[in-house]
């Protein structure tokens, strides 16, 4: 479960103050597929950084699987960062020299403790994502669809509880973009929850709840059926 409570970030001091987040309060249980719009400048990555854990510069709570992020050293605020949550961006940030198996075996370099057989994890992920013959695949021999592809697995190899998309779709065309969320829903139904912030109608719609920002603030959430036309 995460939950933001009375979440406010500015930019700037004095009369050049500009707030990017307003108040925000939200709750989010385990398993839901939310899609977080808004236009450019609403705040929503905001909001997804900072309750990823990547941005402590905010006023307010926030709390994932009860614990204060507040109440955390740096150490354990990435602890529990590396143990909840996995991210996707827009750019899909992989290493051009190393093959995709490689790729998503990546984080086991970084983890506080050894994860026992990487190779055999990384091709496990492989498979999930449909690319299990890619294994020996550069990025420059891979298609936007398939970089992104090898992003998820990467993002998952560490088993979250949580997938943190930030605009995931951004660079791929329509048709690649819905493959994306379609493995997004197939990753949901096993019971990873799903944050994903988009501008794009007919992502969002895919979603089961949708989260409007305007401003800094929420001005809309609930069902996606229900939510008014983008």
């Amino acid at each position: 479960m995460i939950h933001s409570q009375s979440l406010s970030k500015s930019y700037g001091t004095g009369s050049a103050q500009t707030p990017v987040l307003r108040d925000v309060s939200l709750r989010f249980e385990d398993g839901e597929f939310v899609a977080i719009v808004g236009t450019s400048g609403s705040g929503k990555t905001t909001f997804l950084n900072i309750v990823g854990g990547l941005d402590r510069a905010y006023t307010g709570k926030v709390e994932v699987a009860g614990q204060d992020f507040a109440s955390l050293s740096e150490k354990q605020l990435a602890a529990l960062r590396n143990r909840h949550f996995g991210f996707v961006f827009q750019q899909f940030n992989l290493l051009e020299h190393l093959n995709a198996l490689e790729n998503i075996a990546m984080p086991a370099f970084f983890a506080d403790e050894p994860i026992p057989d990487p190779e055999k994890r990384a091709r496990e992920l492989l498979e999930l994502v449909g690319l299990a013959d890619k294994a020996d695949a550069k990025p420059g021999e891979l298609s936007g669809g398939q970089k992104q592809r090898v992003a998820v697995a990467r993002a998952l190899f560490r088993g979250p509880q949580v997938l943190l998309c930030d605009e995931p779709t951004g660079s791929l065309d329509r048709t690649t973009g819905l493959q994306i969320l379609h493995l997004f829903e197939e990753l949901n139904a096993k019971g990873i929850t799903v944050l994903m912030v988009t501008h794009e109608e007919h992502i969002a719609r895919l979603a089961r709840r949708l989260v409007r920002f305007e401003d800094g603030a929420v001005v809309s959430d609930g069902p996606v059926e229900s939510a008014e036309t983008l």
